[in-house]
Order: C-alpha cells, then structure tokens, then sequence
C-alpha cells in the first residue's frame, strides 16, 4: 500500500516522512491511516496539526473526495447496500429525487427541494458535498429562535472530525466561492438559503433554514430550497449561538442516490 501512496510532488513526500519518523511513525504506518481513515496523533503524540491536515488530504484524494473520518462510515453503508429506508426517502425517489436532498436529525428526516432553475451553481454545490459525505455529522452552530438555523461550515464544524464550536461559522470547503444567484424568491418559512459574509459573492458551503418569513433577507442571500417535509424536525433544533449542545446533521443525501 505504501508504494501506491500519491503525494502531491516530491516537496510534501519528503515533509509528511519526516514529521512521522519525529512522531515514531513510518511510511506503512501512513499507508494504514489511508486505508482506515483514522489519523492520529503519533506513537509519541508529536506529529503536528499540519502533518495531519495534510495526511487527510492524501486519504481524501484516496477516497475520491470523501473525508477521512467519513471513510468507516461510506463503508458501512455500502455493506448494508442501497436499499431505500424510510418513507421518505420512498417518497423522495417518485419525484425529482437528483434534485431533492434528505437531511437526517435527531427526530427524523427533512427532506427539501433544489431550486434549480433559480439557483443552479448553489443546488450544484449542495449535491457535490453531500455525495462527498462533507455535511454528515456538522453541527448547527448558529440557531436563533423565531429566526434560522445556520449549519454547513465542513471544515470546523464536523462533530466527529476536529470540531471547533467556536471557530464553527468561520469555514467552508476546499470548493471555491460561489457568485451570488439573488432572485425574487421570497425568505419564506422553511426555505433554504445561503450563508455568506458582507461579500456577496462569498457563500461556500454553509446554509440557513428559515424558521419564519424573513423577507427583509430578500434579494440579499441565495434562496436555493425549500423544505418539503419535516419542518417540525427543524423547529426542534437546539437554539444558540452556539448552542451549548449543538445538533447536527447526522447525514445529509441525494435522494437520487439511496
């Protein structure tokens, strides 16, 4: 396993090698990281946060875009196969099931549809990082009652992956920004939109769903979904900013694809 290893250029082979010999570790022992997902921190605890950021980024391009700590995971499922479980992921599959994502929670699923004749590159992303597993197990980080529930920050806000509560809200993906695609769909209740900074054109991976008809956001952040069903699911999130116990998104899916 260790030969098939691919390193970006020859710079970063000889880099991770040398934290892992600092850290009592060896090639093989990186060629397991791989193949397990699991990245850890050295016999002797010393290999460095970058070392390690870097070590997920060669199981990541391993794995074909799915994070290391999903790997177990995807692994799982593929065992118990592709059936369809649930009557909403059921009832997903009878209509437009490549443009209707499912979100699980702890009460149940959500399922919501894209608007992709009004948004496309947004529902675009949305799709690519849930078929990469990038959404299952983030948190929402920002939930404020009467108003939204943010949640999509994949790089500090993973629950089972280096979570930073107080740097959740501050990341998104590896994924470029995206150009903002404002229309005239009203920021009604249960709509989906996405969260950005004073940029316009800096929505990345985090999104917002509405708790009620929040209209003074109109034109302003991209309203790229609604939800279908589950709403009660939604409301149920745990308020805060940030919760002191936050919920999270236990997988998020492409009806499509289950």
């Amino acid at each position: 396993m260790a030969d098939g290893i691919k390193y970006r250029h020859e710079k970063q082979k000889t880099s991770i090698l040398d934290e892992l010999a600092a850290a009592g570790m060896s090639e093989a022992d990186l060629a397991e990281m791989i193949d397990t997902g699991k990245v850890d921190y050295g016999k002797n605890k010393m290999l460095t946060e970058q070392s390690r950021k870097q070590i997920k980024a060669l199981i990541k391009k391993a794995l074909g875009g799915i994070k290391a700590a999903k790997v177990t995971k995807a692994k799982k499922s593929a065992a118990k196969g592709g059936a369809a479980k649930g009557s909403a992921a059921v009832a997903a599959k009878g209509k437009n099931s490549e443009n209707t994502i499912l979100i699980e929670l702890k009460d149940g699923t959500v399922t919501i549809e894209l608007l992709v004749d009004i948004a496309p590159e947004h529902c675009a992303r949305m799709k690519q990082l849930a078929r990469g597993g990038e959404y299952d197990n983030v948190a929402f980080h920002r939930v404020i009652d009467g108003f939204m529930a943010q949640t999509g920050d994949v790089q500090n806000g993973d629950m089972e992956d280096d979570f930073n509560l107080r740097m959740a809200g501050t990341g998104g993906s590896d994924l470029p920004d995206l150009i903002a695609e404002f229309s005239g769909i009203p920021h009604d209740r249960g709509t989906l939109a996405a969260a950005r900074s004073q940029n316009p054109n800096s929505a990345n991976s985090q999104f917002f769903i509405n708790f009620g008809d929040n209209h003074f956001l109109n034109r302003q952040y991209t309203v790229y979904g609604r939800v279908l069903s589950g709403m009660d699911h939604v409301d149920a999130i745990e308020r805060g900013e940030p919760p002191v116990s936050p919920d999270r998104m236990i997988s998020v899916k492409v009806a499509a694809d289950v």
